[in-house]
């Protein structure tokens, strides 16, 4: 059975709070606050704090797309070392976490790809937290779609298809994860992917 399109974007939405103008050191006290919390996640950058919180919808759609991501790189035999959602850090200037992130071919101190679910849209850092950590690609599943963002020349621009994984589809990607059984969506993506 397959959910709908208008299922998966009205999920319950995460709750985002920004705060401008605050220094490493008050953005460090307030991490050190919310260390017991489950379920939020606190990121800075250049200045700006943002606290997220993460519902079930959110996991679940990020467990389907590692998943699946995973499957592909077993079938196609792309080594891959997943880095999942460690703490990314410049000291002073920036600290977070993406959903997922991975390296390619060998283990890297820099993600060569990172993935974010969005549930509720609107982030002031988006982009800009990766830029300075120098990621090359960036992926957003918001809004119920893949966006693919390329980092060039200090800069990301938006592309159709990922060029460190240029074979897969990402619209394959895309419906398979409205697919209701998280089993029926990895055994179409696989088929899919072996027809490729």
């Amino acid at each position: 059975m397959t959910q709908t399109l208008e299922n998966i974007i009205n999920l319950p939405e995460e709750q985002r709070f920004f705060r401008h103008g605050l220094t490493w050191e008050q953005f460090k006290a307030i991490q050190a606050s919310f260390e017991n919390v489950p379920g939020v996640r606190l990121f800075y950058c250049e200045g700006i704090l943002e606290i997220v919180s993460i519902g079930k919808p959110h996991e679940a759609i990020k467990c389907l797309i590692a998943a699946l991501l995973i499957t592909y790189f077993e079938v196609k035999g792309i080594e891959f070392f997943p880095s999942g959602s460690f703490s990314q850090i410049i000291p002073k200037i920036v600290e977070y976490q993406a959903d997922l992130s991975y390296c390619f071919g060998t283990d890297k101190a820099v993600p060569d790809l990172c993935i974010e679910v969005v549930i509720t849209s609107g982030s002031p850092i988006k982009l800009q937290k990766y830029k300075l950590m120098l990621v090359p690609e960036v992926w957003f599943w918001e809004d119920g779609t893949i966006e693919v963002y390329r980092l060039r020349e200090q800069e990301y621009e938006k592309v159709v298809n990922s060029e460190l994984l240029g074979e897969l589809d990402l619209s394959l990607l895309n419906h398979c994860l409205f697919i209701s059984s998280p089993l029926q969506a990895i055994r179409e993506f696989r088929q899919g992917i072996q027809q490729m």
